[in-house]
């Protein structure tokens, strides 16, 4: 007697997201309370930038804001970060354990950072996906370190925009150092060190095109 077939197993399909004129009320009333919550931590930050820079004065607040949990600490995060950052959308969502270190930081749309991730001078372009412990720092050349007779301390770096391009999904712990393109998605623990094209799928250290996203497995096998 042959054994059955094993059964697949099942698929919980999520359904996307709808909106509602009383839930967007309920949330303009939760913005403003969170606004009110967080007044305390903005005039400290004000007051350190003054005294340290707003750089500094950003890591210092975002640390303690990091650990607020829960939709609460969602709501709080985002009322700081309209206020110091070149830009953050009200829709925008950042999620437990997340640090900033550049207010020239920008979140458009519909942006979600996961948890604890570590974010420089970045520009993350609407609908884009973080997952969790996704870093990406100011570049990749943050510190130079051509000179043998120096510390690498003592010898500088530059600061540039990465831009994850709209639409984009980056997979969890994956580092990027350089532009991602549109609809792109890089996989987990991937590290990006060369700008990506649109729409492709890459992964690796250093990351690499695998093939076009919407390209199917069995055509790129082939190509």
């Amino acid at each position: 007697m042959t054994p059955p077939d094993p059964q697949p197993e099942p698929v919980l399909r999520v359904p996307p997201t709808e909106s509602s004129a009383v839930k967007e009320a309920v949330k303009a009333v939760a913005r403003f309370v969170a606004l009110v919550a967080v007044l305390p931590v903005l005039v400290v930050f004000w007051l350190n930038a003054l005294l340290v820079g707003r750089g500094r004065a950003l890591e210092s607040a975002s640390q303690l804001l990091s650990l607020w949990p829960g939709i609460t600490g969602q709501y709080v995060r985002r009322a700081f970060l309209q206020r110091v950052l070149t830009r953050c959308h009200h829709s925008a969502l950042v999620e437990f354990g997340t640090l900033f270190s550049q207010p020239g930081a920008r979140l458009d749309e519909n942006v979600y950072v996961g948890p604890r991730c570590i974010l420089g001078l970045v520009h993350l372009e609407r609908d884009v996906l973080l997952a969790a412990n996704v870093q990406i720092p100011s570049g990749g050349k943050t510190h130079y370190f051509d000179d043998p007779a120096r510390p690498i301390r003592e010898q500088g770096g530059e600061r540039r925009v990465v831009t994850v391009g709209e639409g984009a999904w980056i997979g969890t712990g994956a580092i990027v150092l350089a532009d991602v393109g549109k609809g792109t998605v890089v996989a987990a623990g991937s590290v990006v060190t060369k700008p990506l094209p649109d729409n492709v799928i890459a992964a690796g250290v250093p990351a690499r095109v695998i093939r076009n996203r919407f390209e199917s497995d069995e055509t790129a096998d082939h190509a």
